[in-house]
């Protein structure tokens, strides 16, 4: 039988230590533990999702990787065409985690309506096009459909519905300057069948998506040729190692880009949380650690004659110890439970009621985004058990200098 288990037991049944001196602090011990339990998954889950989030909505305007013409340009638009019969299109066959390969072109052109005029940037999409991104954050009206003739049917963010006053339905006009400019412009008169919004201001405030045949007719383009591909990948983690195949698998004519090349300050930005949240888990570990010493070194001292008796019938320091270290570890799983349990209350409460509101134009999420992943839950909870634990080792040290013939007598 083990022994030490079965007095710890019998030490957190008694009445007389619900009631004893250390019960107070005992308590504040547990409740520390609960709190940073509850601030290090806000953390995680907060920082975690925030990064997933802004990824998300960064690839679902380009991709996770951009295939283009070396034509130097650093801006959104392109400029040169691509044909479409590469070895990699549609499908990169011989490169694993892709999950899409589809085509895209973009144009500078502005919106003119009777009272106002607008610059936006018209992303030209083919019958190819993944609309998962654009159906998650669709708010009135539907998709456009391009998968038969030329549509003039196009979806608008909700920044753009609202400054440029267009709804779903009506009729606007976009204006794409010639190269000429002594040449009248290209006039496309296009209908709102869809809004988004996504929360990402800086694009939501630009893009406009329509049917990318209008933009090959006013390039010249032809069919076969577009502006570029946009490479969509299953797991984020690889877009560098898959980055890097891609431009070595690709003609020596065309580059390829990730968009953590494409927008570093704001990916070097989000890295940052990753920083945040170990920083926060370190400080709230540390802090319930000492809290559990504390509360340890209490109930030795109260346990005092309880030392001595037991060593005096032959017990091992190790044993005695191991007593205080099983009473030490219930009242940390006690926290841990607790903790548990309010941490994903607010947590689900946030993330399926989105109480809590952030600028758009400062984090690019409107809603402060939760990601819940089970095994990160359990790494914290084991990691936040077995380092309070390791904490107690030394202080638990003190039950080694007590002398039997001292503390039985001790009041």
């Amino acid at each position: 039988m083990n022994y030490e288990l079965f007095i710890a037991k019998r030490i957190i049944a008694a009445k007389e230590y619900k009631s004893s001196i250390s019960s107070p602090i005992i308590k504040i011990a547990i409740v520390a533990i609960s709190l940073g339990v509850i601030i290090m998954m806000i953390a995680m889950a907060t920082g975690i999702g925030l990064q997933q989030k802004i990824r998300e909505k960064i690839a679902g305007f380009n991709g996770h990787i951009q295939i283009t013409n070396f034509d130097n340009n650093y801006s959104e638009i392109t400029l040169e065409p691509v044909s479409i019969n590469q070895d990699f299109y549609p499908n990169f066959s011989n490169i694993s985690n892709v999950k899409k390969v589809q085509v895209y072109a973009t144009k500078g052109g502005i919106i003119r309506t009777a009272t106002d005029f607008e610059g936006i940037i018209l992303k030209g999409i083919s019958k190819d096009y993944d609309w998962s991104f654009f159906e998650e954050y669709l708010v009135e009206g539907n998709l456009p459909d391009y998968t038969k003739d030329t549509s003039f049917d196009v979806l608008i963010s909700k920044e753009i519905s609202n400054r440029m006053h267009i709804g779903v339905g009506d009729e606007f006009n976009i204006l794409f300057v010639k190269e000429d400019p002594s040449k009248a412009p290209w006039l496309r008169v296009v209908k709102a069948v869809g809004i988004y919004n996504s929360g990402f201001q800086d694009f939501d405030e630009n893009f406009v998506i329509a049917d990318i045949r209008h933009i090959q007719k006013m390039n010249r383009w032809k069919e076969n040729e577009v502006g570029g591909f946009e490479v969509l990948l299953n797991d984020f983690d690889e877009i560098e190692e898959k980055s890097n195949e891609i431009y070595t698998q690709t003609a020596s004519t065309l580059n390829s880009q990730s968009i953590i090349e494409k927008y570093p300050a704001i990916f070097e930005w989000i890295g940052l949380f990753d920083n945040n949240i170990y920083l926060i888990i370190a400080i709230m570990i540390i802090v319930a650690g000492i809290n559990m010493i504390t509360a340890l070194l209490v109930l030795i001292l109260e346990r005092t004659q309880m030392i001595g008796i037991l060593k005096a019938l032959g017990s091992s320091n190790v044993s005695i110890r191991k007593v205080f270290l099983y009473n030490a570890g219930y009242l940390i799983l006690k926290g841990l439970f607790w903790g548990n349990i309010i941490g994903l209350f607010l947590l689900f409460a946030q993330k399926y009621g989105g109480f809590i509101t952030l600028d758009p134009n400062t984090y690019y999420v409107t809603t402060v985004p939760i990601y819940i992943n089970l095994k990160y839950l359990v790494a914290l909870n084991l990691g936040t058990l077995v380092l309070c634990l390791s904490m107690l080792i030394i202080p638990s040290i003190i039950i080694s200098k007590i002398n039997p013939a001292k503390s039985i007598k001790f009041e």
